[in-house]
């Protein structure tokens, strides 16, 4: 008699166990985790694979500006990847690099071309990280490719997966954005990790190539002009999901408008200028609404491209693609 009501109850649980999961879609759900480089082997390729998350973690260490050898000098600054693609570039919403190898080559609307991964890096290392492009067949840019493409294991080309990007965009203001504003916000919220001026916290002695412990967000150790951190939307919705240090995106610990005005501060600061700005975007009408840089399509000045309010820009664009019958930048929807 026992076996028996064992042996029911065992069916009555696997039956309940197969409708659960038939009902939850569970037989033909695929589920995807970030592929872990500590369970790699130690052969070459996955050396190589460590060797790009390092890279990305410690960029300073590797080829920063102080590099004894100066052939090794790429990065202008001492950032790290890491400190705009945090934990290595595996955390959801905060500029993950996992998923992406698939997607291209793809059209750049900065670039008005094709781009390669490759390129793609190259954009970073020449914007946030202030310096000059890595060659394609060096072994930095071939650790961070391998590093990246691991990180994609598994990903389909076209498959998009959640926690890409920074997150959605915080809700707009209907002012401009205020550096005033964002100066007291600094100083209760900012401070205790950015500095009193904004330059960080460095890990060791200047000149030792050991990079920060937090970063510079201005002054000329920090990402340049041309960056897309240097842009108010990018920058508040990246600061709403993840700042203070610690916080995610499901727990946000700043408001939208004080995400808004902490941005619009740091944007205001000085920093390194990119040359050559007025290049990027060949087509004006796909050019990022909260591009601090000219030319515009629209008309409107510099500094309400770069503070806000977006509305009225918003609105012109799309009176502009009326006009000519199509649609080109994603901005206006």
């Amino acid at each position: 008699m026992r076996k028996a009501l064992t042996g029911g109850a065992l069916f009555a649980f696997l039956l309940a166990t197969s409708v659960a999961a038939e009902e939850l879609g569970a037989s033909s759900a695929k589920f995807w985790s970030v592929p872990q480089v500590d369970a790699l082997p130690y052969d070459a390729h996955s050396r190589m694979i460590r060797q790009g998350r390092d890279l990305i973690t410690a960029t300073y260490s590797h080829i920063g500006p102080d590099m004894p050898d100066r052939a090794q000098r790429y990065a202008g600054n001492n950032l790290a990847c890491g400190n705009c693609h945090l934990d290595a570039g595996v955390k959801k919403f905060g500029l993950p690099i996992f998923g992406l190898a698939e997607d291209f080559p793809a059209y750049s609307a900065r670039a008005g071309a094709q781009i390669t991964l490759q390129d793609r890096i190259n954009s970073c290392m020449t914007r946030s990280m202030n310096g000059r492009s890595l060659p394609v067949s060096s072994a930095p840019m071939r650790a961070i490719v391998a590093y990246i493409q691991f990180l994609s294991t598994g990903v389909r080309k076209g498959e998009k997966l959640s926690g890409l990007g920074a997150g959605e965009t915080v809700p707009e203001l209907e002012r401009a954005a205020d550096p005033a504003r964002g100066r007291d916000i600094y100083q209760a919220r900012c401070l205790s990790c950015h500095n009193v001026d904004g330059a960080g916290v460095q890990n060791s002695l200047p000149g030792h190539g050991a990079g920060y412990a937090f970063p510079p967000l201005w002054g000329s150790d920090s990402f340049n002009d041309g960056a897309g951190m240097a842009r108010l939307i990018a920058a508040a919705t990246f600061i709403h999901s993840n700042m203070p240090d610690g916080v995610d995106y499901l727990h946000p610990r700043l408001s939208p408008e004080e995400a808004w005005d902490v941005a619009a501060l740091m944007i205001s600061k000085p920093r390194p200028h990119r040359a050559g700005l007025e290049k990027d975007f060949p087509d004006l009408l796909q050019k990022p609404i909260d591009a601090p840089y000219g030319p515009y399509a629209d008309g409107f000045s510099e500094e309400q491209h770069k503070y806000g309010p977006y509305g009225p820009i918003r609105a012109k664009l799309k009176e502009i693609e009326k006009q000519k019958a199509e649609v080109r930048n994603p901005n206006v929807k």
